[in-house]
């Protein structure tokens, strides 16, 4: 899972604040002297934004933007036939809007050619002044944890339900640093009643699973993998700090090669500086639930560059695992898409080990911009989530957190959430995560998820075929009641649909894996090869996708996507088409 959106306003809107200061007016350079590369790159984003932001206010009707909205822009997209695509956050009378974004489309020569929204309404309110006080607020925000401390209210204007509200924003914390135990909460800013309630770190595991597990009394028991003895590292240099080439021995991927630092003779750092200083640190059992997650925890460094022994008996085996995943994904990303870590900033992803006491989950933390890891529960979950799709399934959370920022329409009181944009938002991930393994480990990648947790139905979900999950009751095919799913369960529709594209409808074998993947109406789809899928629903999400987008919205997004690819008279925009009437979403039956 990820954390929650309304976490993530008021950092969505400095991002936009960094990208409009590197993306300012283009000034003319002086005379004799050549503009570089960079500097060009910034005035033709400089000339996108300002032609994006003027088109939305001509399209007003379309847009939904008026007198009082401010765009900010989050994100520049450029696609290799020169389509643009400038992805806003929206401030009303100066006051963030959540549920209020929206992407401005634009043809080469910078003409508009279309919106895609979350909001169907424009964003209305009669006053931006609160009648409660914004201490009431975090009185009332508290209260949703035991022994709540909250943090400094923000007003926004909460706009997801498609109405417009006023409310603060309240960060809680629980007094005894419980995992968990945080919220971010929104607080109406006239009555005082608690509008939503969302887990600050939402786990890879949810609420609802760690529950039926217990229930059934089951015990997972991880299946590691062997690795060979470790031997000297290679890469050491004479200069430090200097990039060195090092070993581990991972509780799941057995031997890998680590990229790391030698900051001195005989000492190591786990950190990465050919992959934008991606670094996994040691949070020391910490509980914290804030930005300073990541530094606040120590340095992890070793002697000889050898790390971990395969066992939990090793401080340093863990980390092994998780610096593999991060790296691992932010290579998938980048070989597959061009897209240059989490962020498309060139910052490599962080991390830390050994967060929290009787933590047994894995997440990514947009506020640290970072993935926390656990030890284990000591009853369900013995030992860190630390496998490679789980970190791969976690990181794309957080691409989904900097493009469609797509979120749950309701969280319950144990934090467990519903709806399609949430949903989809796991899906994404599921996907994003295979097709990592698949692109680390071509001989052995599956369309599982979770096959290494140790489950009795061995594994936690499945692309192909997703109702053959039992403990979380994945679904295989839309309905209407779908609207309301947990959103793992809901997954399980968009995530067929992909690998219907993929690898089509029937009975095929992968990598010794056998999949049986059936349709809704019977018939047969013909897979376009995972690549061009990849492609496909990476190019919808980062260009069509909004934080409320759902299935049939996806399937739009997609459509879209394959035009942007192949055409719309290509075998590949007609088997997208297909491959969601496979799972039963078409133009027919949206809501």
């Amino acid at each position: 899972m990820r954390s929650a959106r309304i976490s993530r306003t008021a950092l969505a809107l400095v991002a936009a604040t960094a990208l409009a200061a590197t993306a300012g007016t283009a000034v003319a350079a002086p005379a004799g002297h050549t503009p570089t590369a960079a500097a060009q790159a910034a005035g033709r984003t400089s000339a996108t934004v300002e032609a994006a932001q003027a088109a939305a206010f001509a399209h007003a009707a379309a847009t939904g933007v008026g007198a009082q909205t401010r765009l900010r822009a989050v994100e520049v997209m450029a696609d290799q036939d020169g389509k643009r695509h400038v992805r806003f956050a929206q401030l009303y009378r100066g006051v963030p809007v959540v549920g209020g974004d929206l992407v401005v489309h634009l043809g080469a020569d910078c003409a508009y050619l279309g919106v895609t929204r979350a909001a169907g309404r424009a964003v209305s309110l009669p006053s931006t002044a609160a009648e409660l006080t914004p201490r009431e607020a975090e009185k009332h925000a508290a209260a949703q944890v035991r022994g709540g401390q909250a943090g400094a209210a923000r007003l926004v204007v909460d706009h997801t339900a498609g109405a417009s509200t006023l409310a603060y924003q309240v960060a809680v914390t629980a007094a005894d640093g419980a995992p968990d135990a945080a919220r971010t909460v929104l607080v109406d800013a006239a009555t005082g009643s608690v509008l939503r309630s969302a887990p600050t770190v939402d786990g890879f595991l949810s609420p609802q699973v760690v529950a039926r597990l217990q229930q059934r009394g089951e015990t997972p028991h991880p299946r590691t993998a062997a690795g060979s003895a470790l031997v000297g590292a290679s890469g050491k240099s004479s200069g430090y700090p200097a990039p060195a080439v090092g070993k581990g021995l991972s509780l799941f991927s057995g031997t890998v090669t680590l990229d790391t630092t030698q900051t001195a003779a005989r000492t190591f750092l786990l950190k990465d500086t050919t992959r934008g200083d991606a670094e996994i640190r040691d949070a020391k059992h910490a509980t914290r639930e804030d930005a300073k997650i990541f530094t606040a925890a120590s340095a992890l460094t070793d002697s000889d560059d050898t790390w971990g022994d395969g066992t939990t008996k090793d401080n340093a085996t863990a980390a092994v695992d998780a610096s593999h995943g991060l790296t691992a994904t932010f290579d998938f990303y980048k070989k597959t898409f061009g897209r240059n870590g989490i962020r498309n900033d060139g910052a490599g992803p962080r991390g830390v080990v050994h967060w929290g006491t009787d933590y047994g989950n894995a997440a990514w933390y947009d506020t640290c911009h970072c993935m926390i890891y656990g030890d284990g529960d000591g009853q369900t979950f013995t030992k860190p989530l630390v496998q490679l799709d789980v970190t791969g399934h976690e990181l794309t959370h957080g691409v989904v957190a900097a493009t469609a920022g797509l979120e749950p329409t309701r969280v319950d009181s144990r934090g467990n959430q519903y709806g399609e944009p949430g949903a989809l938002n796991e899906s994404l991930a599921d996907i994003f995560g295979s097709a990592t393994e698949f692109s680390t480990n071509p001989k052995t990648g599956n369309y599982l998820m979770g096959e290494q947790l140790g489950l009795d139905q061995g594994f936690l979900r499945r692309l192909d075929k997703p109702s053959l999950d039992r403990l979380e009751g994945t679904i295989d095919y839309w309905t209407e009641s779908t609207a309301d799913a947990e959103v793992h369960a809901g997954s399980g529709v968009s995530s067929h649909a992909f690998y219907l594209l993929a690898e089509g409808s029937g009975r095929k074998t992968v990598n010794g894996v056998t999949y049986d993947s059936a349709t809704y109406d019977g018939s047969t789809v013909q897979g376009i090869g995972r690549d061009k899928a990849l492609r496909v629903f990476y190019q919808a999400l980062t260009r069509y996708m909004v934080s409320t987008t759902d299935f049939h919205d996806a399937r739009e997004a997609t459509l879209k996507a394959a035009g942007d690819l192949y055409g719309t008279t290509s075998t590949e925009y007609a088997a997208v088409d297909k491959a969601w009437a496979a799972v039963d979403v078409t133009a027919a039956n949206r809501p």
